[in-house]
Order: C-alpha cells, then sequence, then structure tokens
C-alpha cells in the first residue's frame, strides 16, 4: 500500500488517515522511522512495551528543560552544519 504526503517548511509529513487508523496511531504515540539500504523508509509505532519505549519515558520528564523555541532555533543551526 503506497500513499504520497507532502513534507512542510519543518520537514514535517502526515501520514494519511487509512494508514494511522490502521496502526492505531493517536496523537502523541511515538514513531520509529528506519532508513534501508535502498534507501526507503519504514515507519513503525513504538509498542509500550518495548525496551526503548520504556528507556524514553523513565528519561521524558530530564528532557523536558530543552524543550523550547529557543532549543529548535539552536538545534537547527546545528543541522545546517
Amino acid at each position: 500500500m503506497s500513499r504520497t504526503s507532502k513534507t512542510n517548511s519543518q520537514y514535517q509529513f502526515t501520514l494519511p488517515k487509512d494508514m494511522q487508523s490502521r496502526l492505531n496511531i493517536k496523537p502523541g504515540d511515538i514513531l520509529v522511522c528506519d532508513m534501508l539500504s535502498d534507501g526507503s523508509i519504514v515507519v513503525r509505532k513504538m509498542g509500550h512495551e518495548s525496551e526503548d519505549y520504556l528507556y524514553l519515558k523513565s528519561v521524558e520528564s530530564m528532557l523536558s528543560e530543552w524543550n523550547s523555541k529557543e532549543d529548535d532555533e539552536c538545534f537547527k543551526e546545528l543541522q545546517d552544519l
């Protein structure tokens, strides 16, 4: 099943509605993107029982101090290097 979606100025895109439904994706869910050797990208929903999810939840409160507009601007400058 292939669908198209256009990126916005922040390189974000909207996952088509039928794919959201099929994966049971809700606002706030974490998606994992894997790039394959052929350049294609696989997007999957991170399960709440996975080790990655449990780790992220355990450090989430410690990382909120870096969640500001100013931090986004600084990080953008680093990405442009």
